[in-house]
């Protein structure tokens, strides 16, 4: 009796080894379903990319507002008989008065 036992693990063993790690394992079956949820959120992000570029594309080949506003900011073109203003902004505030040091002149001798 006791040589059968033995005999049944030993092949519930053997049977149970390709399941857990030979070539179509559990765990080759989780890499693979992670790699699977990897790809579709990439395919994702490019699916959202190419609509907006397609958006693009339509709005370029329809109308001139699209090329006009691309003209406008990648290029700085301005229509004839327009006037161009910039507005620089300074990122640092200037000194305020009561900021800076008195000085006095000094007096020549």
């Amino acid at each position: 009796m006791r040589k059968l036992t033995v005999v049944l693990v030993v092949l519930i063993a053997l049977l149970q080894y390709p399941l857990w790690l030979g070539k179509g394992s559990w765990l080759r079956v989780w890499q693979y379903s992670q790699q699977i949820e990897a790809h579709e959120k990439r395919n994702e992000y490019y699916r959202q990319r190419n609509e907006t570029l397609r958006a693009e594309v339509r709005d370029l080949k329809q109308g001139q507002s699209a090329i006009e506003e691309r003209a406008r900011s990648e290029l700085g073109l301005v229509k004839q008989d327009e006037v161009f203003f910039q507005v620089i902004q300074n990122k640092t505030p200037a000194p305020k008065p009561s900021d800076s040091p008195s000085v006095t002149p000094q007096q020549n001798q």
